[in-house]
């Protein structure tokens, strides 16, 4: 079955957090209504570098992007690319890094924070730029703010591939390290704010899978090789024939399982088997 899709990132959050802290969607993997997988991050395990491996389905070395400060636009065939192709309409909530990667030109806060463009790149966008954040000022939408511009965008335009992005559990983590109670209440909070959104989005007919780019240390880094930096949940709503439980999936499949659940055309960058599962 192909359909609508929406992706969330939340931004930071490891395996290990990600299992214990989000309640609301352990208890949908327990209900049966979605399904739950470890997911491994490419290398390094940087944000900017794990959006585009996560739209491209390509590892780092292969997409160029290797470091946040290689920001550019994607070179390669990507999500929002061939949903463009295929004539369906995309949009983003997130951070301002997604519109240079995939919205066209560089980003400008006073004229891109909102964007309403049929004939974009990215139809729809709410960007937010966290200008500024550091320990004192974490500079970080509420998460249910988040969620409530994304039904907006789903119930007012009805996009095939909505983007919902959230990097506040990344910088309590860089703040306060991945083991503090800070960093985990946060994680819970993200998972509060998507129980009282998902069943709606569910409703009105969208598939939804639920990840994160990368993990986080106990020091408050990632970039590198540990564990709890590359591991991350991957949670795709509704029934069907998935991999076991146990086996843990590569992050390059998000690209071309978003696509085959779209129904758009896989491009031959994208080399590795979509998950084999319906979702919604």
């Amino acid at each position: 079955m192909t359909g609508k899709a929406v992706l969330i990132i939340m931004d930071g959050v490891g395996y290990e957090t990600c299992v214990t802290q989000s309640g609301f969607l352990q208890a949908c993997v327990e209900a049966g209504s979605a399904q739950m997988w470890k997911m491994r991050s490419c290398l390094p395990t940087i944000s900017l570098v794990m959006y585009e491996t996560i739209h491209t389905g390509v590892a780092p070395l292969d997409h160029g992007i290797l470091s946040n400060h290689s920001l550019r636009g994607s070179r390669m065939p990507n999500v929002f690319s061939e949903v463009k192709k295929a004539q369906k309409s995309a949009a983003i909530v997130g951070h301002s890094f997604f519109h240079t990667l995939y919205g066209g030109s560089d980003f400008d806060p006073f004229l891109h924070c909102e964007i309403d463009d049929p004939d974009g790149p990215v139809a729809h966008a709410r960007y937010y730029s966290m200008e500024g954040y550091g320990p004192v000022n974490a500079c970080a939408p509420a998460e249910i703010d988040l969620c409530a511009q994304a039904n907006l965008l789903l119930t007012r335009h009805a996009p095939d591939y909505l983007l919902l992005h959230t990097s506040s559990a990344d910088t309590l983590g860089h703040t306060y390290g991945g083991q503090s109670p800070e960093y985990q209440r946060q994680a819970a909070l993200i998972d509060d704010a998507l129980s009282r959104t998902l069943p709606a989005w569910l409703d009105l007919g969208y598939n939804i899978f639920v990840t994160a780019d990368h993990g986080m240390s106990a020091d408050g880094a990632h970039g590198g090789d540990e564990p709890s930096m590359r591991e991350t949940a991957f949670y795709a709503f509704g029934k069907g024939d998935g991999p076991d439980a146990d086996q843990v999936l590569d992050q390059r499949i998000i690209a071309p399982t978003l696509l085959q659940t779209l129904g758009v055309p896989i491009p031959g960058t994208m080399t590795h088997n979509p998950l084999a599962i319906q979702a919604g």
